[in-house]
């Protein structure tokens, strides 16, 4: 399964926000330089969490994206749904009735191994992206790093510029 891009930003972006103080938020523009990717594209990915009830977005001065729930009632499919919709990956288009080795209807009156199968695998895919929670994945974050990404996220100079081995770069493996 390959899921977009976006998939990816937005797992990171939530989890990022997730690190701020409550009440908090960051913009667009700052999670894009975070992540040195395109802000008006990422502005606009943002806007599916938020149509998704993952994000809450304020405008203004002060405004910005944040969490719209607590980390732990987020979950990781949620946010690759907000993104890539829930429809499965597969879809059974029945050739096993087509060409030279094609079946006759009644061998085919029960649905095909393969989409079964595939659909076994995309249903434990889901369930397990459903049972993680943004606090969960928080909670595997080194100590030092929620306060680092709010010091290079909003600017908050609540930690160095680097972890403690003296690298830079996104905590999230």
């Amino acid at each position: 399964m390959k899921l977009p891009v976006s998939t990816e930003w937005l797992l990171h972006c939530a989890t990022s926000l997730a690190q701020l103080e409550p009440g908090a938020t960051a913009s667009a523009a700052q999670l894009a330089e975070y992540y040195d990717l395109p802000a008006p594209y990422l502005a606009k990915q943002l806007q599916s969490l938020v149509k998704a009830g993952v994000l809450s977005a304020t405008t203004g001065p002060r405004g910005g994206f944040r969490l719209a729930r607590e980390p732990a009632e987020i979950t990781l499919l949620q946010i690759v749904e907000a993104v890539d919709g829930a429809s499965a990956p597969y879809e059974c288009r029945e050739i096993r009735r087509q060409g030279r080795g094609a079946l006759p209807a009644e061998e085919c009156r029960q649905a095909c191994i393969l989409a079964a199968k595939m659909a076994e695998a995309h249903r434990a895919w889901r369930g397990s992206l459903a049972g993680v929670s943004l606090a969960e994945v928080l909670a595997d974050l080194p100590p030092w790093a929620p306060a680092r990404t709010r010091s290079l996220l909003t600017g908050t100079k609540d930690a160095p510029d680097t972890h403690p081995r003296g690298q830079g770069g996104d905590v999230l493996r």
